[in-house]
């Protein structure tokens, strides 16, 4: 079966109006279009593919506040949620963004997570999935949302690093730490450290593509995990 993956970004509770989120949402989508083609049109979320090529739409903050003012985007007083979609249905899913942001509340993180295109499935796979294009990625993420963690990851890889019950952020292929989080370690080669403009870390597991049925690419992992959880930097978000 083929490995699937995402980006995804998290900070704890950061109340933030509607025009404040339109305004981090707008520089994202307008971030993320230069990073591939593939991110140069959106539709809204919806029950079904057929329904959602139907609600194209521009993003814009005009068009998110528009959005944030529906009720089914509405968390109550804990913010705003929101999906958009590529509208790529043929052999695959294309790319898909799933948003929580605004929130104050304390039980979950606000979030931004992007699913990557399937590597073997879809064209665009192979064109994305690369640490030149992941690190762009990575930096629409990061200057929109400012968040606290960010990671890029296969689901197999995310689940091989999890056990049961364990709410650590994740170790990735690509991963960013604010500087909130503390200072990062020496890291075993081939991991490639660097600083994120001024904000914070940005790690680089491996160069070639990081994958969840590789033995050295976990075994890798595991080290990496250990010697971070060492500095408590894979805290939770939300304790």
């Amino acid at each position: 079966m083929a490995d699937s993956y995402h980006a995804a970004v998290y900070w704890p509770d950061r109340q933030e109006s509607a025009a404040a989120c339109a305004r981090r949402a707008e520089d994202f989508f307008h971030l993320l279009s230069r990073c591939d083609p593939i991110y140069s049109r959106w539709f809204e979320q919806a029950d079904t593919p057929e329904e959602a090529l139907q609600l194209p739409f521009e993003p814009t903050s005009d068009v998110f506040l528009r959005f944030f003012a529906q009720e089914r985007y509405q968390l109550g007083r804990e913010g705003f949620s929101f999906g958009a979609w590529t509208g790529h249905p043929e052999d695959g899913r294309g790319g898909g963004v799933l948003l929580y942001c605004g929130s104050a509340a304390e039980v979950a993180p606000n979030s931004c997570q992007l699913h990557l295109p399937w590597p073997q499935r879809e064209p665009e796979g192979p064109r994305v999935l690369n640490v030149p294009v992941l690190k762009e990625v990575l930096r629409a993420l990061v200057r929109s949302w400012e968040p606290e963690v960010g990671v890029i990851v296969s689901d197999d890889f995310r689940e091989t690093m999890r056990t049961q019950g364990d709410w650590r952020e994740s170790v990735g292929w690509l991963m960013y730490l604010s500087r909130a989080r503390g200072e990062v370690p020496r890291l075993p080669a081939p991991v490639h450290v660097e600083p994120f403009e001024d904000k914070g870390t940005l790690i680089i597991l491996t160069p070639e593509r990081l994958q969840g049925t590789n033995p050295e690419h976990l075994e890798l992992g595991l080290r990496v995990q250990a010697l971070m959880d060492e500095k408590d930097l894979l805290r939770p978000v939300v304790p």
